[in-house]
């Protein structure tokens, strides 16, 4: 109860933690390894391990989407003051001539990136510069047309997926040819593989990507429910509303199924105002039909 009520954790992060416990105790209780005879002869009689995990006591997984249920992506005013604010940043450091510009800058392109590719945390603290590729399909966003995205979201027990990730967005293409190019060679990492690097030639961490996005997010008073992750949400939603076929969603953030998807996708009121007359379209075209032949 303490990791719910006190710690907060997610039903999923519970029940990794209570899947180790399980397989452990079937371990340590299984006749195959001797341990409860072993237990017995050193400690006594009926002093051996028991199991401790039982369906009334372990939590279950009832549900596709275990997230937090206030969890939602940008607005699309939201999300351009949240990129207008970190470009702030960089223009104020300039001015101010202090230590911290080239680092503000990587950051307010480090956000676009985590948009514009609908990434999670971890997948874009962990890009590499040679994970960027052409795409013979869209020439015109040169080495810029495809992210491979090595580090992904892996089933239980099994390494990272890969996937592959088409650029769609070419104001986003233009801000990481322009990263590349311009400020990460100023960091004096160039032999440095990673993408995002630090003034001390490291990788830049998840944990400092949250910190800097909830840094930027408390200032312009946006709301707590927004975090990283949202940039993820938002990217779903934003293609869906602009029509972007489902399919090709579901391929780019690397979900397995589309009901993963469709959990994402937070389309507005005007979109599924739109959608609603499309699809009333056919029925109200027969309808009119139908009054002219009877006239």
């Amino acid at each position: 109860m303490s990791l719910t009520s006190e710690h907060h954790l997610a039903p999923s992060t519970i029940r990794g933690y209570q899947t180790d416990l399980q397989l452990f105790s079937e371990y340590l209780t299984d006749a195959r390894y001797g341990w409860a005879a072993e237990c017995e002869t050193q400690f006594g009689p009926g002093a051996h391990p028991v199991p401790i995990c039982h369906e009334w006591n372990a939590i279950a997984h009832l549900n596709d989407y275990e997230g937090r249920p206030e969890a939602r992506p940008f607005t699309r005013e939201e999300l351009q003051r949240f990129f207008d604010y970190a470009d702030e940043q960089v223009e104020r450091a300039v001015k101010a001539k202090r230590m911290g510009a080239l680092a503000a800058y990587r950051d307010a392109t480090l956000f676009k990136v985590m948009y514009g590719w609908g990434l999670r945390r971890t997948e874009t603290s962990k890009l590499d510069l040679a994970d960027w590729g052409r795409n013979p399909a869209a020439p015109e966003f040169g080495r810029y047309g495809m992210l491979h995205v090595r580090y992904g979201k892996a089933v239980r027990g099994q390494p990272p997926r890969r996937r592959n990730v088409p650029s769609v967005m070419g104001w986003a293409v233009e801000a990481i040819a322009d990263y590349v190019d311009n400020i990460r060679p100023r960091f004096g990492c160039g032999d440095h593989p990673a993408l995002w690097v630090t003034e001390r030639g490291g990788r830049v961490k998840p944990a400092e990507i949250n910190a800097r996005f909830v840094a930027h997010r408390d200032a312009l008073g946006l709301p707590k429910e927004l975090s990283p992750h949202s940039a993820r949400h938002s990217y779903v939603t934003h293609l869906t509303e602009d029509g972007v076929d489902r399919r090709f969603i579901q391929e780019a953030v690397g979900h397995r199924c589309d009901t993963s998807t469709a959990i994402y996708t937070h389309v507005s009121g005007d979109f599924m105002n739109s959608a609603l007359r499309k699809a009333l379209a056919p029925a109200l075209e027969a309808r009119r039909a139908e009054d002219g032949r009877g006239r």
